[in-house]
């Protein structure tokens, strides 16, 4: 897997700021991934916890189909790509015996399907479907997947060095 990742620009407007800042972080846990065998993609990080960093990019697929697709173009899903009603965290659990190249290329599919979902629309579009009650911005989904990825980009910079001792930025 070759990455692509570009820094963020030090100015330029809200849009291109959000959208760069979200790439640029998409872009980070896959650095945080490369190279790295099927095997060393599902090592654990500590007991009781199931966090690997398969787990981490099936994670990220589904928190993109679930702010983009769900709440932003208000699609409807029965199940996850990866959780069901009995495992709701399968998206963590189930890695045993996952398609490590099936993962990421659903990663990849969700990030692309975001992105179009979001395209041209203006920062204060509001998502067809609420979340806990309240209306939710594009503003507001691009901060927090900017969150999101910030706060599993460290855990992965952990696993990663835990793994074979690699570390950056």
């Amino acid at each position: 897997m070759t990455t692509s990742r570009i820094d963020p620009p030090f100015a330029a407007d809200e849009t291109t700021m959000l959208n760069a800042w979200l790439d640029f972080h998409r872009e980070t846990l896959a650095v945080k991934t490369e190279g790295l065998s099927t095997e060393q993609l599902r090592q654990r990080s500590a007991p009781p916890s199931s966090l690997s960093l398969l787990g981490l990019v099936r994670h990220m697929a589904e928190v993109e189909r679930a702010w983009f697709q769900g709440c932003l173009q208000g699609e409807e899903f029965k199940q996850g790509l990866y959780w069901t009603d009995e495992n709701e965290d399968g998206d963590f659990d189930d890695i045993d015996t996952a398609d490590a190249e099936a993962d990421f290329a659903t990663w990849r599919a969700q990030i692309d399907l975001a992105r179009q979902a979001a395209a041209g629309l203006p920062l204060e579009t509001v998502g067809k479907r609420l979340r806990h009650g309240n209306e939710v911005t594009l503003r507001w989904i691009l901060v927090h997947m900017i969150e999101e990825y910030a706060r599993h980009n460290g855990h992965a910079d952990l696993l990663r060095e835990r793994i074979d001792g690699v570390t950056g930025e």
